[in-house]
């Protein structure tokens, strides 16, 4: 692999033996897919943050480096709120070593930036590269908004925090972006009323399809939230971490693509939505919880409307970033008049506050999809007005 003068001398030990191992660890990675070089990101998201999934052994490792991130670089999201964790249940021991977590990544120069739409506070441009490593963040990079970045693993991530470079391959590539499945819907038209649930299901159902492959969707029409929520279940139910849209997404408008890509001779599936109808199912649940990925703006604007007057009868657990929660109290306020809880920095399927809860309804399909093999519990998809009629019936 090409190395630069500055590489050489993180090699060398110059700037520390940290530095050195994580340079070590973006080589091999990149000696394992063929890189000729590193690049420079401009940011980096760093996942294993939450005590439940990195644990004693993880936390360990993290107290034993010795360096500071040179790019920007943020955080998934952690085990519990790093503020009002006692009100959801969170055992002090849990507590403890969560903070002990964010110590150590403080430590390191990582922002405590939690969460898994850090798109929504971080100012990320088409053709960026990247190295972010939580799944439906590092789908909507890629597709949405056309940045460039693999799904990166704790680790990786971390190195490129402190390296301030990843290896060259896979998505960094244009020309290993290009589409080698396509998948449309039986009746297109279906598609104009959905909502994000629906896109979920959809993904939920298409992740298992495309597996590790790069869909092109044809026929259907979505903003930016019912986007989030398709490549959020792809990313959970397969490993796709790039996906295109028809006359949408920005790499499917581009020359390159129109000229480097057809639709001729690809592998090519239908979903009914016959199919997508049947992920809905109806059954009692225990509590209510969304925001996996994390609430938009639009998403705390409709939730705090449809609560408007009610109040849940069931735990209803609502997950935000800590920045987008500040920068709209007036919803936050408005939705927890209801006596449901706001919650920042963690969600649904890393927090153990979940464990408890037996059964859970959720508008997403990502936690749909999650929710048993991580937490134990039995998952209801609905749409998010289904969440509130069920909270509050």
């Amino acid at each position: 692999m090409e190395l630069d003068r500055s590489d050489e001398e993180i090699l060398s030990g110059e700037y520390g033996e940290t530095r050195r191992v994580m340079l070590e660890i973006l080589i091999a990675l990149g000696k394992v897919y063929g890189a000729e070089r590193l690049i420079p990101v401009s940011s980096v998201q760093v996942s294993g943050a939450s005590y439940k999934t990195i644990g004693d052994a993880g936390l360990e490792w993290l107290n034993g480096l010795d360096a500071r991130a040179v790019v920007p670089a943020f955080l998934n999201p952690i085990g519990m709120p790093r503020d009002d964790w006692r009100d959801m249940g969170i055992e002090d021991h849990f507590a403890k070593k969560q903070e002990e977590i964010l110590d150590a990544y403080r430590r390191l120069g990582i922002s405590l930036s939690c969460t898994c739409t850090p798109y929504y506070h971080n100012i990320v441009s088409y053709g960026d590269h990247l190295a972010w490593s939580e799944s439906s963040a590092v789908a909507f990079a890629n597709s949405v908004l056309g940045a460039r970045t693999n799904r990166e693993g704790g680790p990786s991530a971390l190195a490129s925090a402190l390296i301030g470079k990843t290896p060259e391959y896979g998505l960094h590539i244009m020309k290993n972006r290009l589409p080698d499945l396509v998948i449309g819907v039986d009746d297109p038209s279906a598609t104009k009323d959905w909502g994000p649930a629906e896109f979920g299901a959809l993904g939920y159902i298409a992740g298992k399809e495309a597996g590790n492959r790069i869909p092109y969707f044809r026929g259907i029409r979505g903003n930016r939230d019912r986007l989030k929520a398709l490549g959020a279940a792809m990313a959970a139910t397969g490993a796709v971490a790039l996906f295109h849209v028809e006359d949408i997404t920005p790499e499917a408008r581009v020359p390159f693509f129109k000229n480097s890509f057809s639709i001729e001779g690809k592998e090519s599936i239908t979903i009914p939505v016959s199919d997508v109808e049947a992920v809905f199912s109806d059954c009692e649940v225990n509590a209510v919880a969304v925001g996996c990925p994390h609430l938009s703006e639009d998403e705390l604007r409709t939730l705090a409307g449809l609560l408007s007057g009610k109040k849940v009868k069931k735990e209803f657990f609502v997950f935000a970033s800590k920045e987008m929660i500040d920068e709209h109290e007036d919803l936050v306020g408005k939705i927890e008049a209801s006596g449901a809880h706001v919650y920042a920095d963690t969600c649904m399927v890393v927090s153990p506050a979940t464990d408890r809860l037996g059964s859970v309804m959720t508008n997403s399909g990502k936690a749909f999809s999650y929710l048993p093999a991580m937490c134990g519990v039995i998952p209801r998809l609905g749409t998010i007005e289904e969440c509130v009629r069920v909270a509050t019936e």
